[in-house]
């Protein structure tokens, strides 16, 4: 079979040039676009569920929330673990499928379960998949910080949240953009125990009248003078005063009772349960970009650092984006490792390369060995520390002989 490859090859030089160069574009094109990390990633296939449960325990979060989902995920085709954990007001499932498994079937597949669980949630509970991400997945982070002290941190993570996030959302392969740190604004009501109990106002009635009272609806269209006006009511709550003039109730006498009456309105901080400090200087905000599984995070980090570099001049005075981790000088490090490693032994090898005849290639195998050996001496004296990396080079091995056997001798 092999003489007869050789001879058609032979007679058919052309195509053989052909298709040498047709593997050597192919090669090289494969070689370009191929996704490059410095990590591999091991992790199994799997599809995080993360539901949110506001001001829950974990063991109502687990009762009505967890359980629901982890017993329904276990009917997920492909799935060979399914594992649940409720914390505070959160419930994550991870559904971890059979090796091979395609990440998108697995993900359309837990989707395809999650509507038929929905109505076993509270109301008002919804659950949703995580990022199309693995779990070395995050590659860069950057932080936003204020030199000019003029915005505090509500300011700093109000940009990252509305301005930042989606900005770098519009990137390929960007899975998610995961806000850090900094303070997220809200607005508070503070109710008085004993002036709702003074006014016969029950809590219900206060987040009745506050749903009630944010919201617009549209009242179809009227004809005026051969034009047609659009009706609409417009009732979001927009400033302080918008929430403190809420009406919760009518006395008997005919005056309203507002909810500035019974309440303090103020905006402030939400709960935190951790900070981000940047280099023991002070709190900052910030943010993590996920890459999309299998996809090459070089070229993504680089995109991501030229559209931060082109939003910096939208950013407000005093506010800079600062560069906290970034992968790409790992993977830029590792490939000049393995190139230089590749390039060493490259030159230790080759002068051991040289055309003999096929009959004698199974029996002089030790020959290229024994070539090569000034030349590994040489490299080894000049770095005694290589010795250790290619410990395998300094051992001689002869074959010969009818029977084929080799012996080996340790220098």
């Amino acid at each position: 079979m092999i003489e007869w490859i050789i001879r058609r090859s032979v007679a058919n030089r052309f195509l053989v040039m052909m298709a040498a160069l047709f593997l050597s574009i192919w090669g090289t094109w494969t070689i370009v676009h191929t996704p490059v990390d410095a990590l591999p990633d091991l992790s199994d296939v799997q599809v995080i569920v993360k539901t949110r449960y506001p001001g829950q325990a974990p063991q109502i979060v687990e009762n009505q929330v967890t359980w629901p989902l982890t017993t329904t995920m276990l009917s997920v085709p492909g799935a060979k673990t399914v594992r649940g954990f409720s914390q505070f007001g959160d419930s994550y499932v991870y559904v971890i499928f059979e090796d091979g498994t395609d990440p998108y079937w697995a993900r359309s597949r837990v989707l395809e379960y999650l509507n038929q669980v929905q109505g076993k949630l509270p109301a008002g509970v919804s659950a949703e998949m995580g990022p199309d991400a693995t779990g070395v997945g995050w590659v860069f982070e950057y932080a936003l910080v204020d030199r000019s002290g003029k915005h505090d941190l509500a300011e700093l993570r109000s940009l990252q949240d509305w301005f930042l996030k989606y900005e770098l959302k519009t990137i390929p392969n960007v899975s998610e953009v995961a806000s850090v740190g900094g303070v997220v604004k809200e607005y508070q009501i503070v109710v008085d125990p004993m002036k709702l109990t003074q006014y016969g106002i029950s809590l219900g009635e206060v987040k009745s009248a506050l749903d009630a009272s944010n919201q617009e609806a549209g009242g179809s269209s009227v004809e005026l003078a051969e034009a047609e006006y659009m009706v609409r009511a417009s009732g979001y709550l927009q400033t302080l005063d918008d929430f403190k003039n809420i009406v919760l109730k009518t006395g008997d006498n005919g005056v309203p009772v507002y909810l500035g009456d019974v309440a303090r309105v103020q905006i402030g901080p939400e709960m935190r349960r951790g900070i981000a400090e940047l280099n023991g200087e002070g709190e900052v905000a910030g943010g993590v970009v996920i890459l999309r599984s299998g996809k090459n995070a070089r070229e993504m980090i680089s995109a991501v650092k030229a559209k931060l570099a082109s939003l910096q001049s939208s950013l407000p005075e005093g506010v800079e984006v600062v560069t906290t981790y970034d992968r790409s000088q790992l993977i830029d490090r590792a490939i000049d490792n393995l190139s230089y490693k590749l390039l060493e032994e490259f030159i230790v090898v080759a002068p051991g390369l040289r055309p003999v005849p096929v009959a004698r290639a199974l029996g002089a195998g030790g020959d290229y060995f024994a070539a090569a050996r000034p030349v590994l001496r040489l490299y080894h004296d000049a770095f005694p520390g290589a010795q250790r990396q290619h410990h395998v080079a300094g051992r001689d091995r002869h074959c010969g002989g009818g029977d084929g056997r080799c012996r080996h001798r340790d220098d």
